[in-house]
């Protein structure tokens, strides 16, 4: 069973850049479009609220297979123009994935609790200084943790990708090696789901370093795995 155990660990790693590339491209994409879709969603502007609610209900509440194929296939034929095959996952990426974050955005902001508002007021901040100098900062701490939940789902919905002919793990595993290796497919998908996991882990870590970051940031304590960043430790 792992007598080609090497060749195809080459094989499948030869598609970690095009996953990273999406990943990474996925997650520019998702931060910028979460929040300003959660802050949107929380604007005085009616129809700016209606804009930002309807991206997030539209795009979390269709199939993110559907939108890959809308995008890559139907939408040249509508618009005359057709993306590469990496530009239209991280765009489909992106958005999908952008429209879960804005309600992370949305919930974060207006879990910081109401004396940190009252608090800026008192010190005459405007309403933007408010939100970036008080708010913000501290919302940052709460986001975080869902948003790491939130990068290793899209890291795990770049497969989809190999279905527009990205050359990824996926792609690399399943239309490469299983059709000239169909009695080893077990031992394939085993050091796939292995690329994902160690991928997935450098996520975490990343993540959990920015959260102790953010949490010294506006006076917390830096926290442990296990331990919570309780509004009451330590709030400003």
């Amino acid at each position: 069973m792992f007598e080609n155990f090497s060749h195809f660990l080459r094989v499948l790693v030869q598609g970690v850049p095009a996953t990273l590339i999406a990943t990474l491209g996925g997650i520019a994409l998702c931060i910028v479009l979460s929040l300003t879709a959660g802050l949107g969603m929380l604007s005085r502007r009616r129809w700016v609220r209606i804009i930002a609610r309807s991206y997030v209900e539209v795009w979390r509440g269709t199939s993110e297979v559907v939108q890959l194929f809308w995008i890559f296939f139907a939408l040249p034929l509508l618009v005359g123009f057709e993306l590469l095959p990496m530009w239209a996952g991280i765009l489909v990426l992106g958005l999908n994935h952008g429209a879960y974050g804005g309600e992370i955005v949305r919930g974060a902001v207006q879990a910081v609790p109401r004396e940190q508002h009252e608090c800026a007021v008192a010190l005459s901040f405007t309403r933007s200084q408010r939100m970036w100098r008080v708010i913000l900062p501290q919302a940052v701490v709460e986001m975080i943790p869902p948003f790491n939940n939130l990068f290793i789902q899209l890291l795990k919905s770049t497969a989809l990708l190999s279905l527009i002919f990205v050359h990824d793990i996926t792609y690399q595993g399943r239309d490469v090696l299983e059709p000239r290796f169909t009695g080893q497919t077990a031992l394939i998908y085993l050091l796939m789901l292995a690329l994902y996991l160690v991928l997935a882990v450098l996520i975490t870590a990343v993540m959990r370093a920015l959260e102790r970051r953010a949490a010294a940031g506006v006076g917390r304590h830096p926290v442990g795995p296990g331990e919570s960043l309780g509004r009451g430790a330590g709030a400003i």
